[in-house]
């Protein structure tokens, strides 16, 4: 039972991600409904079968204060999908501010990209342009969604008719 089931709310917006038993747990308590099933895993009791559960959508609507998502280095490593964001290496990654801070540049998701060491001291003290650097791409705060879409993309696709991944 090593999959994981996605959970919604009831306006169908992601808030969690649990195990199987969890899911099939809430099932059988009927506090959810499953959207999407796991095609040919099932889980078998002495007296009843159970289809794997993918998706779950709680029945009741639940007020969870979304605060985004962490911006910290291993967020932004994943949103740039592990690579240098000027010459696309994925060895020796660092952080680096698109606008220096010496220069005014704040630290936030949309000044910050990964660059390996390389890129970074060449760029130095300066802008992209100024160093005739060129942003492979353009950096965005990624939502919650984001991130469970590439989890989905690798492990589970039955998720990804509910997730709406584009940035806020």
């Amino acid at each position: 039972m090593d999959k994981r089931v996605l959970v919604l709310n009831l306006d169908h917006s992601p808030i969690a991600i649990v195990t199987v038993q969890k899911a099939l747990v809430l099932s059988i308590l009927e506090k959810v409904n499953c959207l999407s099933y796991y095609e040919t895993l099932i889980v078998r009791t002495v007296s009843r079968e159970f289809r794997y559960p993918a998706v779950i959508r709680l029945n009741e609507y639940k007020n969870i204060p979304y605060k985004g998502v962490i911006l910290n280095r291993a967020n932004i490593f994943r949103r740039d999908g592990q690579q240098c964001q000027y010459c696309g290496a994925v060895k020796n990654l660092t952080i680096d501010h698109i606008i220096p801070k010496s220069k005014g540049g704040k630290t936030n998701w949309t000044n910050l990209i990964t660059a390996c060491n390389r890129c970074n001291v060449y760029k130095g003290d300066k802008t992209p342009e100024q160093a005739g650097l060129k942003l492979m791409n353009e950096p965005f705060r990624p939502t919650l969604a984001f991130f469970i879409a590439e989890y989905a993309e690798r492990h589970a696709e039955e998720w990804m008719p509910f997730l709406d991944f584009r940035t806020v």
